[in-house]
């Protein structure tokens, strides 16, 4: 991928994802295969007038070797001076960029309950960052850029060199930084995806129900004050920001005890390294009361375990099955992209910004509004071609939402 192109992709994640300030800390979360770029958006970051730009390394390797070898003592708890390095800048106001492209099937094969420990671990540990995050307190962002393992995964008949290549054309199709002005071209993307919002906003649906050929049949009940959001944030200091770059999606949150039915994932979930694929959930009064998948069965399990609230939804979001990442016909096994391309749900923690001063609600006032609270937030895909959802307004009224997998207004 040629350096114009490149700088391109910097700076529509430092400008629109990040929105970043002048003299604010960047702080971004990086693997050290995708180094040449980090160091592009460290150079850009300074440019645009960063304070100070941390980097965060990870790397694919060295983890699973600890996972194949490490003693399972190690993962029960969180190293502290890590959950505090993530706190420090967090209470600076930083902005936070991460890199998501992990082998998609990285610890396939390692003991489960190891994987299970490091993630509650992280969960707990980091409930106080991710709070933040979800609710916008700070300004942050994920992108993507290929790695060997991730592109041969996307791309198994290809060689390593054409597999990167290709997956470097898809995510620079996919976020338009093939065009003349990345930057113009998604201030225009995000009105689009407003005007969708703005409508489901004002409609105020009770409730959705979902259908299609795969065997999905849910109803999903919407909380009264309910807000749909769409790719632009803000944070509480008024800042913009774009949380995914990609993103095609209108979302909301379901109320926590009215989802019932049966939901089938039309794409694998890439869970901490593990494959969830064709696998199913059934929920009554919103919890999940059963389920099943063909593989990552206990991967699927440890998640639907990792408290209480993990096993009611968090989040419904709704994206045109005719959009730019469907059409490419790509399945990118990388949760960033695959939900893009797809309508999705989210097991486990609401946004809070998704209800009418949801931010402001303590414990009590989230359970009575119908907001599920839980250490995790986990999307995955049940958009298909013949997907149809229909809204039931307060008055038991009917209007075709999704018809065809597409919007339907």
């Amino acid at each position: 991928m040629n350096n114009k192109t490149l700088q391109k992709y910097a700076d529509l994640a430092l400008k629109i994802g990040i929105n970043l300030q002048q003299k604010q800390t960047l702080v971004i979360m990086s693997p050290v295969e995708t180094a040449p770029f980090t160091r592009m958006l460290v150079e850009t970051a300074y440019k645009m007038g960063a304070k100070e730009v941390v980097v965060h390394w990870n790397d694919d390797f060295c983890k699973k070797m600890r996972f194949l070898h490490g003693d399972i003592e190690i993962f029960e708890n969180m190293p502290q001076w890590e959950i505090d390095s993530l706190m420090f800048y967090a209470e600076k106001n930083a902005a936070f960029l991460s890199i998501a492209a992990n082998d998609p099937e990285l610890l396939k094969g390692i003991d489960s309950k190891k994987i299970a420990k490091a993630q509650t671990a992280r969960n707990v540990g980091l409930k106080s960052y991710y709070e933040k995050v979800m609710t916008n307190t700070i300004q942050w962002n994920i992108i993507s850029v290929p790695t060997s393992a991730w592109a041969k995964k996307v791309f198994p008949n290809l060689s390593e060199e054409e597999a990167v290549e290709n997956l470097w054309k898809a995510i620079i199709s996919s976020v338009k930084a093939d065009t003349e002005n990345p930057v113009e071209t998604w201030h225009k993307h995000l009105a689009n995806l407003k005007e969708k919002m703005d409508y489901l906003n004002k409609k105020q649906f009770k409730k959705f129900v979902i259908k299609n050929s795969i065997g999905t049949n849910l109803t999903v009940q919407l909380p009264n004050r309910h807000l749909w959001a769409s790719g632009k944030d803000i944070t509480k200091s008024g800042i913009e920001f774009v949380a995914n770059i990609p993103t095609e999606e209108v979302f909301s949150m379901p109320y926590k005890y009215g989802v019932d039915g049966i939901v089938k994932a039309s794409k694998p979930l890439n869970y901490g390294g593990t494959l969830i694929e064709n696998f199913s959930l059934t929920f009554k009064d919103g919890k999940i009361i059963d389920f099943s998948a063909e593989s990552g069965e206990e991967a699927l399990k440890n998640l639907i375990n990792t408290d209480e609230g993990a096993k009611y939804l968090g989040e419904i979001a709704l994206v045109p099955y005719d959009s730019p990442i469907s059409n490419s016909n790509i399945l990118f096994y990388n949760t960033l992209f695959d939900e893009n391309a797809s309508c999705h749900l989210a097991i486990g923690q609401a946004y809070p910004s998704c209800i009418e001063e949801g931010d402001t609600f303590n414990k009590q006032q989230m359970e009575e509004a119908g907001m599920n609270d839980s250490l995790v937030h986990v999307d995955f895909m049940f958009g298909t071609k013949d997907l149809d959802i229909t809204g039931i307004d307060s008055y038991g009224r009917e209007e075709k939402i999704f018809k065809n997998g597409n919007w339907a207004f």
